[in-house]
């Protein structure tokens, strides 16, 4: 059966004052009352009197009613808001299984990780290297142990929360209460109270200090790599494990060798004589000086390949090769020997001089420039 309008019970209208409500509930009640009302349908009409001023005198009820009447927007959800699953937490355990996940305060949690950023050398990239980085640090109060509490003292369970590290908080709202669970702010969560603080650590449990650590880098480390020092990050929460320590490498670069993953490139002047007779030339290797035999007729630009004289790989994989291009460089300045010598050379060659050359590629630009 529907329920009649709150207002039609107690006789009154929507904008009657609180004073109006209780007057009429007064007058009904005393009406309805089973002990002066013997007619049979007495107990279920004052019943019915009581639950509508029961929400009109209330002002939040009242406000809730008056927008949503007697439908329930929380329907299916305890018909009391959300307050009777214990807040959302709560609602999404029942409908999507399990039980509530709320993180123990008291549970051992792993320390942070840190970062620190190394500066190294071409080669100290290409070939290792074992050295000790100093680094800040928290770490364990030696005073107290880590509790934060004052030597001869210990950390309570805090009476706010009682140790559960989270106060449920109640908000009203137009859907009815909604229940909030919040971290302490007594005790930050922890569930312990600390009455008589460590001077040391100021109740912290943990100090700041500069930690020597020794890093093994191992060989072909690149630039923007890491390496991974395990266990000497920031200490463990409650009996946890410790963080870990990240090592970012920059390599600076190398005024010769220029290096693609495993690979190093590198460029080699020689004079237009080697490239024309073929030479045998002495190049310079990561690895120490090698010989490099050039063929006569040699291009400006011709790259050779030494096999294994790269960087190792830095998973153990081999090493890569080097790389060289031959760079002919022209010379600026000759004596007349020389000149001599190069003219001859041109002759025999049937090689254009050098007047006629320059006119006849400054003609091609002409021509090109007027389509021809």
């Amino acid at each position: 059966m529907s329920k009649r309008d709150y207002y039609e019970v107690l006789g009154i209208s929507k904008g009657a004052s609180k004073d109006e409500i209780k007057k009429a509930y007064r007058k009904l009640s005393k009406k309805y009352h089973p002990d002066i009302n013997k007619e049979p349908d007495a107990d279920e009409k004052f019943k019915e009197v009581k639950e509508a001023y029961e929400v009109l005198s209330d002002d939040q009820k009242k406000a809730h009613y008056d927008q949503f009447g007697h439908t329930d927007p929380n329907q299916g959800f305890g018909g009391g808001g959300f307050e009777g699953f214990g807040g959302f937490e709560d609602i999404f355990s029942t409908f999507f299984g399990g039980g509530s996940r709320r993180r123990d305060p008291n549970a051992p949690r792993q320390g942070a990780d840190l970062q620190y950023t190394m500066s190294l050398s071409f080669e100290e990239a290409v070939f290792g290297k074992e050295t000790d980085i100093e680094i800040p640090r928290e770490e364990v109060c030696e005073t107290c142990s880590g509790s934060g509490a004052k030597p001869g003292t210990k950390p309570e369970t805090c009476r706010h929360c009682h140790g559960s590290g989270q106060l449920n908080v109640e908000q009203n709202t137009p859907f009815g209460k909604i229940v909030n669970r919040r971290v302490c702010h007594y005790c930050n969560g922890t569930g312990k109270e600390i009455k008589e603080k460590c001077t040391t650590c100021r109740g912290t449990g943990k100090v700041q200090k500069r930690r020597k650590i020794h890093v093994k880098i191992p060989a072909g480390i690149d630039d923007g790599q890491q390496l991974r020092v395990a266990g000497q990050g920031e200490p463990g929460v409650n009996g946890g494990p410790p963080g870990d320590l990240y090592v970012v490498f920059h390599v600076r670069s190398h005024e010769f060798f220029e290096r693609d993953g495993d690979d190093v490139y590198c460029e080699m002047p020689i004079t237009f004589v080697q490239a024309a007779l073929g030479d045998e030339i002495e190049v310079p290797t990561l690895h120490g000086k090698v010989k490099l035999k050039v063929p006569a007729g040699t291009q400006t630009g011709t790259k050779f390949r030494l096999k294994g004289k790269g960087v190792p790989n830095v998973r153990g994989y081999g090493t890569g090769d080097q790389h060289i291009i031959v760079r002919i460089i022209t010379p600026t300045k000759l004596t007349e020997k020389q000149k001599q010598i190069l003219s001859e050379f041109a002759e025999v060659s049937g090689t254009v001089p050098q007047g006629e050359q320059e006119e006849s590629f400054f003609s091609k630009v002409k021509r090109a420039f007027k389509g021809e």
